[in-house]
């Protein structure tokens, strides 16, 4: 067996891992729904501004209006979403990436 055909061996071991299942399954339980609702939120903002001028027009304080607020919103989602998933991957899906690793890194010369 040559040092390519073993390292692919490896990799394929590990892919059939329940441990590599689970972490397949966490970060999918994870970050499949958070997008979804990512992306409805995006096109609502999207659908209201095409659709809905004078609801986001509606001045809340002074110039701000419900446009400017829920634009803002975006990048304040975006950034809580980077900021939960880091928070997820630090404790459900490091610790079985990192076992996993070095599993690897054991059995590859």
């Amino acid at each position: 067996m040559t040092t390519r055909e073993h390292d692919a061996s490896v990799y394929e071991e590990v892919q059939q891992s329940s441990e590599f299942q689970e972490l397949k399954r966490r970060f999918r339980r994870w970050t499949f729904p958070m997008t979804v609702a990512f992306l409805a939120w995006y096109l609502l903002y999207v659908v209201l501004s095409g659709w809905a001028r004078d609801f986001m027009g509606i001045k809340l304080i002074g110039d701000i209006n419900v446009g400017l607020v829920l634009g803002l919103l975006q990048f304040v989602s975006t950034f809580w979403i980077a900021w939960a998933y880091s928070r997820h991957a630090d404790k459900k899906l490091d610790p079985i990436a990192d076992k996993l690793r070095h599993e690897v890194e054991e059995k590859t010369p």
